[in-house]
């Protein structure tokens, strides 16, 4: 009498060659339908299926051998092994998270590149603006939930987002949304105030965000509109979903120099945030330096950089943002200075190593700084990234036409004229012109907003009037050219003083940290010498 043996699970470890097993008489009696009680323990049986060459009933007397072979036929393996269960989260949604981005500040350490704009709108790169970065951030990680809240000088930031962030002619979002939300009065007292910091912005619209339409957003993620960084979201959150923290803070360690710029953090061994500073100064700095090798770094890197920085990213379980705002503190109006280290003290809050590269925008020289660092080989950060883009508002415009020209680690974006010029280690933007005989080294030009015809420039020079770009015979270095600048013939920009600060607005230009600043729309003189 034969009998297959098949078990429907690899939770049952059998081996072959083992003694046979012997059975009592009267302990067998059919073929078909056994079962083996003692591979259920895991929920799994063994069945018989009728005649085949893998199992072996053998009689003699009273009692019956039961010779195994081989069991499985569709493992190879002599034996299989018990699997642990799998407790592992699944993935998080990114329908269930929704996104901020804080676009409303004054902008005043960006001055006076902000003087006309809010800083999420300022030019970089070359053709892109700094909002660009956490929108596309946001729509790469599959992120299409997102408001941008406005207040100072928001036109230009409004009309980017429009032509580039669209249902109809910009990026398609599906079923998502991009929706500004600018600073707007209200009834009653409290509504005639506008934005007070970061938390106040976002409580001021709280009601919105308790509408029904976001009753499946599990996670509010809080961003700013002036940092330069590649970042996957979806990562931050699964972190935060998988610790089971009511608030994530994404952070980068930091060295002495710039630690006083940022809020900086105390963290255990299991990332959990215990002590939170906003930009503390002298002996409340030194008090929050920790060992770093904590977050992974070698002993040498972690000596180097001892704290530990907030990016201003953060993230809110729904239910703990709305209780926060509305509840345990309504009258804090900030998220760094005074949300985020009252709540350490009674949240989980837990803080997200970013380790890529990332820079906060904050100053003309760290703008600067970081804009020419886009033309180094290799460059720490680059937009060239297929699978990850920067999106911007797609202008349409002509290749760049270079004539006879030298041009060393730059960036040239598109629409431009170059004639018989030398740029060096500097971003010409779009639609940019520079004559002959003209030297950029060092330089940030943003571009213009519209092209001047070949006979407007005719008329212009017949009239003694300086067109749009950079005239002939013109030196320029360290310097930042803001949109629609005319700089004339024979000029030289060079801050041959080293002068530090200075104003100059009736001139056209400001120096920032030695850095100088040509104005928008700005008029610099034939023959003028800064």
């Amino acid at each position: 009498m034969a009998m297959a043996v098949r078990s429907t699970s690899t939770s049952a470890v059998i081996r072959s060659g083992e003694p046979p097993l012997r059975a009592r008489p009267g302990q067998i009696r059919s073929s078909v339908g056994m079962r083996s009680s003692s591979a259920s323990i895991f929920g799994d049986k063994l069945s018989s299926s009728g005649p085949s060459k893998s199992a072996r009933l053998c009689s003699s007397g009273d009692d019956a051998v039961f010779t195994v072979k081989s069991v499985l036929a569709d493992v190879a393996k002599d034996f299989m092994n018990i699997h642990a269960p799998n407790f592992e989260k699944p993935p998080v949604n990114p329908s269930t998270v929704a996104s901020i981005i804080l676009g409303g500040g004054a902008g005043t350490r960006l001055f006076p590149l902000t003087s006309r704009r809010a800083k999420p709108a300022v030019p970089i790169g070359g053709c892109y603006r700094l909002i660009d970065v956490p929108m596309s951030n946001c729509i790469n990680s599959g992120i299409n939930k997102i408001y941008v809240l406005t207040q100072f000088n928001s036109q230009s930031l409004n009309r980017h987002l429009a032509r580039t962030y669209n249902f109809g002619n910009g990026v398609n979002f599906g079923d998502g949304f991009v929706e500004v939300l600018a600073a707007t009065q209200r009834p009653g007292e409290s509504g005639k105030r506008w934005f007070e910091g970061t938390a106040d912005a976002v409580r001021q619209f709280i009601w919105l965000l308790e509408d029904a339409k976001h009753r499946h957003i599990e996670n509010f993620l809080i961003l700013s509109g002036d940092h330069l960084y590649r970042m996957d979201y979806m990562d931050f959150v699964q972190k935060h979903v998988d610790s089971g923290a009511d608030i994530s803070v994404s952070c980068v360690p930091m060295d002495d120099s710039r630690a006083s710029d940022f809020g900086l953090m105390k963290i255990d061994e299991m990332g959990r945030i215990h002590h939170f500073l906003e930009k503390p100064k002298g002996e409340m700095l030194k008090t929050m330096k920790v060992d770093t090798t904590i977050l992974g770094l070698s002993p040498q890197e972690a000596s180097k950089l001892p704290y530990i920085a907030s990016m201003g990213i953060y993230l809110f379980k729904t239910e703990v943002l709305l209780n926060l705002l509305r509840s345990r503190y309504p009258t804090a109006n900030d998220f760094g200075s005074e949300i985020i280290p009252m709540a350490a003290k009674e949240y989980n809050v837990q803080a997200y190593l970013f380790n890529g590269y990332w820079e906060d925008i904050g100053t003309i020289k760290s703008f600067f700084d970081a804009n020419l660092a886009l033309t180094d080989q290799p460059p720490k950060f680059h937009f060239y990234d297929p699978s990850k883009p920067i999106f911007t508002s797609p202008r349409f415009l002509p290749p760049t036409k270079i004539e006879k020209c030298q041009v060393l680690n730059s960036i040239i974006s598109h629409g431009c004229f170059l004639r018989e010029c030398s740029v060096e280690h500097s971003i010409v933007g779009i639609r940019s012109r520079i004559e002959y005989g003209s030297e950029l080294k060092n330089t940030m030009m943003m571009g213009a907003d519209d092209y001047q015809t070949e006979v407007e420039i005719a008329s212009f020079l017949a009239e003694g009037k300086v067109p749009i770009g950079v005239g002939r015979n013109t030196i320029i270095r360290n310097c930042i050219i803001d949109k629609n600048a005319k700089i004339g013939n024979n000029v030289v920009i060079t801050n041959v003083d080293n002068v530090e600060e200075a104003a100059r607005p009736t001139e056209g230009f400001y120096i920032r940290s030695g850095i100088t600043v040509v104005l928008k729309n700005a008029t610099i003189a034939d023959g003028t010498v800064v």
